[in-house]
């Protein structure tokens, strides 16, 4: 079997733990049934012998398969991964997601998408990765009483999205410290508002109002000043015809959102001005998980 999960940009500016979107940069894992286990892993993390022996996938696998099966499987893994790690696109998300996905495939168990949805919860307390990953689009999503409530827009094929990928990544855990414990009531008004209108410039497909709605006065800021780049990266986006231009996730990947016909072009004004950084043009993902 093989199961393919896409990468997420998650918060998207003042959506702080809720808003997300899946892109179309996927990561694939076939299983298949062996006589001794083995893992193997091409592309991303392909160089780095700690996921091989602790391995978060075979983990998460290895306890729910055990608890649909009653047993523990002898399986070959074959990982392919193109979802940059530690870089804010949801690499940890999709490892989650891949991996109890492939044991109720394996265990030849159905599982819908918002069961797996809130499984992955259990691993990931915050929805806004783990539900793009899941079910594909541009998601709001919260948690009430350990289950994740969300509601899903489809992204049309007339956008892109640019990525910038710095070389040099920003931890999640030590970002959020950085970040203040209480916030003024002004702040979190203009929060709520501004997360709330991007949601409807979403549904609505009012694009022109991006630019308005995605902005953020709780996280963003202090992330970027960790790579201060990241500020003339934004700069040269909304310049530029960026309809929107957000830090992903906690970072260092920024996520700008462009119509197709001004895509390439903003790719070259990053490529010039930042050679050592990755940056590419991605299709939106609608799918969420795969199962194959």
């Amino acid at each position: 079997m093989t199961i393919s999960v896409p990468a997420t940009s998650a918060n998207l500016g003042p959506g702080f733990d809720t808003l997300g979107l899946s892109l179309n940069l996927r990561n694939k894992v076939h299983i298949q049934p062996s006589s001794f286990f083995s893992v193997s892993i091409k592309g991303e993390g392909a160089n780095n012998p700690r996921l091989k022996g602790n391995n978060l996938f075979i983990n998460i696998f290895n306890d729910h398969y055990r608890h649909l099966t009653g047993k523990r499987g002898v399986f070959r893994f074959r990982f392919f991964n193109k979802i940059p790690l530690s870089r804010g696109l949801g690499s940890s998300s999709a490892v989650i997601v891949s991996a109890i996905a492939s044991a109720y495939s394996a265990a030849g168990v159905n599982v819908t998408k918002r069961k797996l949805l809130n499984l992955a919860l259990h691993y990931e307390h915050h929805p806004d990765n783990i539900t793009p990953a899941v079910m594909g689009g541009f998601n709001v999503a919260v948690v009430e009483n350990r289950k994740v409530y969300s509601q899903k827009k489809r992204i049309p094929g007339y956008l892109k999205a640019v990525v910038v990928i710095p070389d040099k990544p920003i931890s999640t855990a030590h970002s959020r410290t950085t970040l203040p414990r209480s916030y003024r009531k002004e702040d979190a008004i203009y929060n709520i508002g501004h997360s709330s209108l991007l949601t409807a410039c979403f549904f609505n497909e009012s694009w022109e109002m991006l630019r308005i709605a995605a902005r953020d006065r709780f996280h963003q800021a202090t992330r970027m000043k960790m790579l201060p780049e990241l500020f003339e990266v934004q700069k040269i986006a909304i310049e530029h015809g960026a309809l929107m231009s957000t830090l992903s996730g906690s970072g260092s990947t920024f996520f700008n959102m462009t119509y197709k016909e001004d895509a390439e072009a903003l790719l070259e004004k990053f490529r010039k001005r930042f050679p050592n950084f990755r940056c590419m043009v991605l299709d939106f993902d609608n799918e969420g998980v795969i199962f194959g």
